[in-house]
């Protein structure tokens, strides 16, 4: 069931967002050649539950840390590691969720490891505003598949794909809540936009062919031509005349 959100509700939820906005934004100067992805992991935990929050993902569904940690041809739901060391040239993209006063708040950022190349800069580049092409389509009124349009036609448009088994969510009380955000779909097509209304969209994007497997963990998905992939996230209200981000520090 889809719920339109109480001005109490978005504050509440701001709140938590904000939270995760400031862990993507501190744990980046960690980010090294050398350092661990369970390293990177526990000092995450430690930055959420000094803000009073909690990990969301930590047991959700069996998850067992507190945020997901994918390198490089990884696209999602990476399990941190003390083996997963990260090394000049890699990729890393970090999935965060904190839970505080009844609320969820879930962002995403892909984060170059020291000096990477052109080619992947630009993976980063334009998974990082195909999000923003997205949230172009966020207001009361346009439909979920605008949203899903404007992102699909810009990535394409640089010869990259999406995996269609991978979606944004609606979030709030629930980590995942109804509706799905399509990274692919057609225009004017799925759920009407309704003021109100908490969304988190996520562009997850493979520089090839869009067929992934999951690993025998059972969480981390893997591209199945080796090519490296990026991801990156917000979660959001929708206005009648637009959108507000509700993963950003104050």
């Amino acid at each position: 069931m889809i719920t339109i959100k109480s001005k109490r509700e978005i504050e509440l939820m701001k709140e938590a967002g904000a939270v995760v906005a400031y862990v993507l934004r501190e744990i980046e100067q960690y980010i090294k050649p050398g350092i661990s992805t369970l390293e990177l992991d526990a000092i995450a935990e430690k930055m959420i539950r000094s803000k009073g929050a909690s990990p969301s993902f930590k047991g959700y569904q069996g998850f067992p840390n507190s945020i997901c940690t994918s390198i490089n041809n990884m696209l999602v739901h990476g399990i941190p590691s003390a083996k997963a060391i990260l090394h000049e040239g890699d990729i890393i993209s970090i999935d965060c969720g904190a839970y505080l006063h009844g609320y969820h708040g879930d962002a995403a950022y892909t984060y170059a490891v020291g000096r990477i190349d052109d080619k992947h800069q630009r993976l980063l580049d334009v998974t990082k505003q195909s999000l923003y092409e997205g949230l172009k389509q966020v207001k009361a009124g346009n439909r979920i598949g605008d949203i899903s349009h404007a992102i699909q036609s810009y990535v394409e448009s640089f010869g990259y794909s999406l995996p269609i088994e991978y979606t944004g969510h609606g979030i709030g009380q629930e980590m995942h809540e109804d509706p799905a955000v399509p990274n692919v779909g057609m225009a004017g097509s799925l759920e009407r936009l309704k003021a109100g209304m908490c969304i988190a969209i996520e562009p997850m994007v493979f520089e090839g062919k869009p067929h992934c497997r999951t690993l025998s963990d059972g969480w981390g998905v893997v591209s199945k031509d080796g090519s490296w992939a990026a991801h990156f996230e917000h979660s959001v209200v929708v206005l009648e005349d637009g959108y507000e981000i509700l993963t950003k520090e104050d």
